[in-house]
């Protein structure tokens, strides 16, 4: 009877390969089947090869980050709610730094798309609720939830690549959300407050 395969060595592969990439060691089979501490054949039991390894390094980093966003709950502040999830954006790029630097990469397929989509839903689902309570004006939630990721990813980038320190983060974060959601219509004190109150937990 085969042996089952165990899920603490695919794990294992998925966090030495990203952090391997990261450091800019030579990812070979060899090589990371000795630091997952399995043998070569256990890239094909878990992942077909190196090519469904890395499409399973960038799906592991979307799931992370819908994981750690679908633990906030929707508040009456949807715009409290947006400053929280762009809060959350970043701790978990901090908390996973080698898998966040590759879950971008689409020169590895991405096994199910839907789990970037379920990463991005709560951002336009809080833009939504933030348009129908007046905040927003008549602007795109899809456009809304846009702006605000690429302005957090390119901050979180600079941050996690040690271009920029941690403290950028606290420091520029909340003025980054900030900025896309007057600028989509809400009023700049109130929406100040509100995003920094979500950054603030």
């Amino acid at each position: 009877m085969p042996k089952p395969a165990d899920p603490a060595v695919r794990a294992a592969l998925i966090e030495h390969a990203a952090t391997m990439v990261v450091a800019r060691e030579p990812v070979t089979l060899r090589a990371l089947a000795t630091r997952a501490g399995t043998s070569t054949m256990g890239v094909y039991t878990h992942f077909g090869g190196m090519p469904g390894l890395w499409a399973a390094v960038r799906q592991e980093g979307f799931l992370r980050l819908a994981a750690r966003l679908s633990t906030l709950a929707p508040t009456d502040d949807p715009v409290r709610d947006l400053g929280a999830l762009g809060a959350a954006y970043a701790a978990n790029a901090l908390e996973n730094p080698a898998l966040y630097r590759l879950m971008f990469d689409a020169a590895a397929d991405l096994p199910d798309p839907e789990v970037a989509d379920g990463a991005f839903a709560p951002l336009v689902d809080a833009a939504r609720r933030a348009r129908e309570a007046g905040r927003l004006a008549d602007a795109d939630p899809v456009d809304v939830a846009t702006r605000l990721w690429a302005g957090g990813h390119g901050l979180v980038m600079l941050v996690v690549t040690d271009v920029l320190p941690r403290a950028a983060l606290t420091a520029h974060g909340p003025a980054l959300n900030a900025a896309v959601l007057i600028a989509a219509g809400d009023d700049p004190a109130r929406c100040a407050a509100s995003v920094q109150r979500g950054w603030d937990g």
